[in-house]
């Protein structure tokens, strides 16, 4: 029982470690956001079909009722990544993924809605400890200040990532994983589209690598990681678990992209950090 735990423990934070490559990648890869990610869904879509048909993965959707929660899932990823990407150009890796941080709590108030549990009032506690370290993060709350904008965007990507993942916690214990984020990423390649239509992808040839390395390591075998680690902690907790991401992330930024935080960054991003942790003991005693 204990070595199973430790392997589903260790398989969620390996997960943690390639997401967070999204970072320092987004904000490298010198493409508009909406680009990026249909070019990052599109190759995803194609290494986890192979994966599943190596894998010999169920890829059929066991009922029609099925299908619209995953079509809204798919939208709701879509909006994740590029008000991520959005996040991270305008300000840097820390202020974007200190901001998507917030989805932990964001979960815990939405999650009575849901799936029907009952609200715990600790969780207003933590959400005004989020407040305060949103504050540090952006003290200056001035709309035309790219930082602000970043912070924002952050706030909203972490919104739709929040509601992604409460969506799909629902099927993860009929469904694989991998078979669940094959689908997402088949979703969010027939919405983004039009973006090949009307944006600029003239430089796709020079940022491939970049693109497949964000398609295979941060998506196709991160992501779906993550989702396969729903299977054994509840949203909340798979949640604050991975709270280690914006921590690998800000390394990899500082030796990739020579991105240095500021005192307010570190502070403003403690607080956020510290109430997932708090809400990680909580969790633990309940």
């Amino acid at each position: 029982m204990q070595n199973n735990h430790i392997k589903n423990l260790s398989g969620l934070l390996l997960a943690t470690l390639f997401i967070s490559t999204s970072g320092v990648l987004g904000k490298y890869i010198a493409m508009p956001s909406e680009v990026i990610v249909w070019f990052r869904s599109a190759f995803a879509m194609i290494f986890l079909y192979v994966f599943c048909r190596f894998k010999k993965i169920d890829l059929s959707i066991q009922s029609r009722r099925h299908l619209f929660p995953f079509l809204v899932g798919g939208v709701f990823m879509a909006a994740h990544w590029i008000t991520y990407f959005y996040a991270l150009k305008l300000s840097n890796v820390a202020i974007g993924m200190l901001s998507l941080y917030t989805f932990p709590v964001m979960i815990a108030f939405l999650e009575p809605l849901f799936l029907k549990i009952k609200f715990n009032p600790i969780h207003l506690v933590l959400g005004l400890l989020v407040l305060v370290g949103l504050y540090i993060l952006a003290p200056d709350f001035n709309i035309q200040n790219t930082q602000v904008q970043g912070v924002l965007f952050g706030l909203l990507s972490a919104l739709c990532y929040s509601i992604r993942i409460l969506i799909l916690k629902q099927y993860v214990q009929q469904y694989n994983g991998v078979m669940l984020m094959f689908y997402q990423v088949v979703v969010i390649t027939i919405v983004l589209v039009p973006v090949l239509f009307f944006m600029d992808v003239s430089g796709v040839q020079e940022q491939l690598p970049y693109l497949l390395l964000l398609a295979l390591l941060t998506t196709a075998i991160g992501h779906s990681l993550m989702v396969h680690s729903l299977q054994y902690f509840s949203a909340s907790t798979a949640s604050i678990i991975s709270s280690i991401q914006p921590i690998f992330g800000i390394i990899l930024a500082f030796l990739f992209l020579k991105e240095v935080p500021t005192w307010n960054t570190f502070f403003g991003g403690s607080l956020i950090l510290a109430t997932v942790v708090i809400e990680s003991i909580r969790s633990r005693k309940n």
